[in-house]
C-alpha cells in the first residue's frame, strides 16, 4: 500500500471546517473528492487535526493510502488544477506506510492575526484592535504554559473526554501593522485557541487578571471564560513530527 503525505493551505472563510460533516462544505471532503477522481479509488484522507469553521491553514498536514503508485509531480499538478482557488496543495511526498498525520504529530502551532488599523485588505483574515498591551498579555499568557486541564476553554458540547493539553509556547508580538499571537501545544480542543485569546482580552482589563485566570482554570466551566474571538484571524501554522 502506498502512503502519501500532503501539506495544505486553505482559506477557511467559506467552509464548515476541516472535518467532513453532513450537509456542510468541508475542506476534507473537497480534497477527498478530488483525489478519488484522480486515483479512481475511494481513499481516506486523514488530517493532522480539525480546524473549526472559518479557520484558515498555512500548514495543515494530511495523508492517504492507495493501491496505485503515483507519479507525484503529475499528480500534484493535476490535484491543484481541480481544487478550488481557496485550497492549495503545497507539497506531496511518499512516506512510510505506517505514517499517520494525526497520531504521529508531536506538536501543533497556531497563530492569530490582529490588525492595528481598519483595512479593506486585512478584514477577512484578522480582527481590528488599535491598541494592545503586549507586555501585559505576555505576562498573563504564562499561566497557560505546561500541562493543564482546559475544560473552561473549549466548547461545552465537545465530545472529547480528556481535556488535558500541554502548551509548549505561547507569546504575543508586535509589528508595524499587526499584533501576532502564537501558541503551540501537543493538542488543542474545539474552540480552545479563540477562547484563550478572548479570555486574555477580558482579564487584561482587570486589576487582578492573573487571579481571575486561575479561577477560570479551577472552575472547569466554559461559562467562566471569555467570549471566543472571531475565527477569521486564526491560522493553523505548522505541524511538527
Amino acid at each position: 500500500m502506498n502512503n502519501y503525505k500532503l501539506k495544505i493551505q486553505y482559506d477557511g472563510t467559506n467552509y464548515s471546517g476541516w472535518q467532513i460533516q453532513e450537509n456542510a462544505n468541508s475542506i476534507q471532503e473537497i480534497i477527498t473528492r478530488a483525489i478519488n477522481l484522480l486515483v479512481k479509488e475511494n481513499i481516506n484522507l486523514v488530517g493532522s487535526g480539525r480546524t473549526d469553521a472559518g479557520v484558515h491553514s498555512l500548514g495543515q498536514v494530511a495523508n492517504f493510502t492507495c493501491d496505485k503508485e503515483l507519479d507525484i509531480s503529475r499528480f500534484h499538478y493535476s490535484l491543484n488544477s481541480i481544487l478550488p482557488d481557496d485550497i492549495s496543495i503545497l507539497n506531496i511526498e511518499q512516506v512510510d506506510e505506517n505514517f499517520n498525520s494525526r497520531f504521529d504529530a508531536k506538536e501543533r502551532v497556531y497563530i492569530y492575526l490582529i490588525s492595528k488599523f481598519k483595512s479593506p485588505f486585512y478584514y477577512k483574515y484578522s480582527i481590528y484592535k488599535k491598541y494592545l498591551d503586549i507586555k501585559l498579555l505576555n505576562e498573563l499568557s504564562e499561566n497557560f504554559l505546561g500541562e493543564r486541564d482546559f475544560t473552561s476553554f473549549c466548547r461545552k458540547n465537545s465530545d472529547v473526554k480528556n481535556k488535558i493539553c500541554k502548551v509548549n509556547l505561547i507569546s504575543w508580538k508586535e509589528t508595524k501593522n499587526f499584533y501576532l499571537f502564537y501558541i503551540s501545544a501537543n493538542r488543542f480542543l474545539y474552540g480552545m485557541v479563540r477562547t484563550i485569546i478572548g479570555t486574555l482580552f477580558r482579564v487584561s482589563g482587570m486589576k487582578e487578571g492573573r487571579s481571575e485566570l486561575l479561577k477560570i482554570f479551577e472552575a472547569r466551566n466554559r461559562e467562566t471564560a471569555g467570549e471566543a474571538v472571531e475565527a477569521k484571524g486564526l491560522f493553523l501554522y505548522n505541524i511538527k513530527y
